[in-house]
């Protein structure tokens, strides 16, 4: 049987410090390409925060077109994975909560999200729902709310695809975070017993200003089941073997 070894960082929370970010993404990225990966997934918003405010989202956002993510993008490793990292995009005036995936320094695609939260007002929604391949894997995006409705991930599984990447960021008052807890894998698990998609997730972990992220970074099986996941609320690195058309598959927590 053919698999590809995936991988997701459950990360510390970066905000309007993208040096910093980057430090860490690369450090993450050569683990993995050690370890052999070939896609790394990061959490939402992890290039610069998690930013709801128009008027901070708007102040580090980066045009996709732009000499800054150049610049940007010329610091990501030249071997590899490909990594798949949220940030928050301007196009035109324009705000998106968007995932890049860059090959070897190359942006190769883009999703944004396209089901937004009450709180995420300054940003627009995304129309598209693209997919990915790497060798036999063929993958979609979600960004964490969008795993709360079944047409996300059936987009998904209409493009032929056999993975969801969802980026998440969960950092949320210590009271909400704990009722939460349990139920992220609960709501994503649905959408794979739906579509028979596997998913992966990563999260951002840690506590700031009376808030807490636990995680989950995970992997699902198309039963819904977490056959993968790193311990809540610790950073690190989750490798998994993906089965390419079988149901087999090894984890390698990091």
């Amino acid at each position: 049987m053919r698999s590809v070894r995936i991988a997701a960082a459950q990360t510390p929370e970066f905000r309007e410090d993208v040096e910093a970010a980057l430090d860490h993404a690369i450090g993450v990225a050569a683990r993995a390409e050690a370890d052999g990966a070939a896609l790394l997934l990061f959490p939402e918003g992890f290039l610069q925060g998690y930013l709801t405010d128009e008027a901070s989202a708007r102040r580090v956002a980066f045009d996709l077109a732009s000499a800054e993510f150049a610049a940007v993008l010329d610091r990501f490793p030249k071997s590899g994975p490909v990594l798949v990292m949220g940030l928050i995009e301007i196009e035109e005036g324009r705000l998106f909560n968007t995932a890049v995936v860059v090959e070897q320094g190359v942006l190769i695609g883009r999703y944004r999200k396209a089901h937004l939260l009450s709180g995420e007002q300054a940003f627009e929604a995304g129309k598209e729902s693209p997919h990915f391949a790497i060798g036999d894997l063929r993958y979609g995006i979600n960004i964490c709310y969008d795993t709360n409705f079944p047409e996300a991930a059936q987009k998904i599984a209409a493009l032929g695809a056999s993975l969801i990447l969802c980026l998440s960021n969960n950092m949320m008052p210590r009271e909400k975070a704990d009722i939460f807890k349990r139920l992220h894998n609960a709501v994503r698990g649905e959408r794979c017993r739906e579509t028979g998609l596997w998913l992966i997730s990563s999260d951002v972990t840690g506590e700031r200003d009376g808030r807490i992220a636990w995680g989950p970074t995970a992997v699902l099986n198309r039963q819904g089941q977490v056959v993968a996941q790193l311990p809540l609320e610790e950073p690190g690195l989750l490798l998994f073997d993906f089965p390419c058309g079988g149901q087999e598959a090894g984890a390698r927590p990091k």
